[in-house]
């Protein structure tokens, strides 16, 4: 049975249409652009009758790219539990952040 990250990075590969998707890379690992990082980041509980029912994870979801006007974020902004947080450029790419309930 796949855990639920790899079931993610899975889907994510099929929306970038390449296999540049990491899972929590070490600093020391060479990505390849345009590329997608993610990490888990938290986990949102669902209380009820003093008992927790529902445990949804979350992740911090980063696209990566040397275009600025790549269709990925916007195809990311779509999905059904999925937000925009942020976007910042550093070493001349530009980065797309992303909260992601999967």
């Amino acid at each position: 049975m796949a855990r639920p990250w790899e079931e993610l990075q899975t889907f994510l590969e099929r929306l970038l249409g390449s296999r540049n998707v990491y899972f929590q890379p070490p600093e020391s690992f060479k990505l390849k652009y345009p590329c997608i990082v993610f990490e888990r980041s938290g986990i949102r509980t669902d209380s009820a009758d003093n008992r927790k029912y529902l445990k949804h994870k979350r992740y911090t979801v980063t696209f990566i790219s040397k275009d600025t006007d790549s269709e990925i974020p916007d195809l990311l902004s779509e999905l059904e539990y999925c937000g925009f947080d942020r976007r910042f450029t550093s070493d001349n790419l530009y980065h797309d952040v992303f909260t992601l309930y999967f």
